[in-house]
């Protein structure tokens, strides 16, 4: 959320051209204190708040549009993240469009990847199959990876990759549908795997 709340005054600031009269659009944005206070950092951070405000595919799309396009097409995103429709982007709204945003690029990605792993067919992924895609060629050639690094960074990885995929697995019939995959891959967006998220993160 740091990222994306530094958007909060970009999106102030097109609402305000969008429709073109600065002086009655500038209490748009209901502003957080908090994230007012906030180093703005626009060089470094632009693409990131600009692909989490958009999601990554609809960012490529602004890329492309004229400037007059891109203030029609803002226009209508910030009337979709007024979701009470009374005039005002709050907080709260623009958290929620964020969210939404970021939801809709993890089940987008999970698609693109699917066939990858579904390597039966069966619309479900096995742990078998997983660990066969993103393993095999070290788990048959462990030879080619002598390297003291490749190997822990191997060993490391598989039993942590094996305890998410089981909590995952909420029907524990040891494969995963569409969503138990989605938690798998992304396991930050669903609550039953925060334990999960936090055992293996860095310290």
């Amino acid at each position: 959320w740091e990222g994306s709340s530094r958007f909060v005054c970009a999106v102030l600031l097109c609402t305000v051209v969008v429709h073109g009269k600065p002086t009655l659009r500038k209490e748009r944005v209901h502003h957080d204190p908090e994230l007012s206070r906030q180093a703005h950092e626009d060089n470094k951070s632009y693409q990131y708040d600009h692909e989490a405000f958009l999601g990554k595919e609809e960012a490529k799309t602004f890329d492309q549009l004229t400037p007059e396009e891109s203030k029609d097409r803002l226009g209508k995103i910030v009337d979709r993240i007024d979701s009470d429709g009374n005039g005002y982007i709050t907080t709260a709204e623009l958290k929620a469009w964020i969210k939404r945003v970021q939801k809709r690029y993890v089940y987008e990605n999970v698609a693109k990847v699917w066939t990858d792993y579904d390597l039966n067919k069966d619309n479900k992924i096995s742990w078998d199959e997983y660990k066969q895609a993103t393993y095999g060629y070290y788990l048959a050639n462990p030879e080619e990876f002598e390297d003291a690094t490749d190997q822990f960074s191997f060993k490391k990885m598989l039993p942590r990759d094996e305890r998410r995929f089981k909590s995952a697995d909420l029907n524990g019939d040891h494969a995963a549908d569409r969503e138990e995959f989605t938690a798998f891959l992304h396991p930050e967006e669903f609550e039953h795997m925060k334990d999960i998220v936090v055992l293996v993160s860095p310290l």
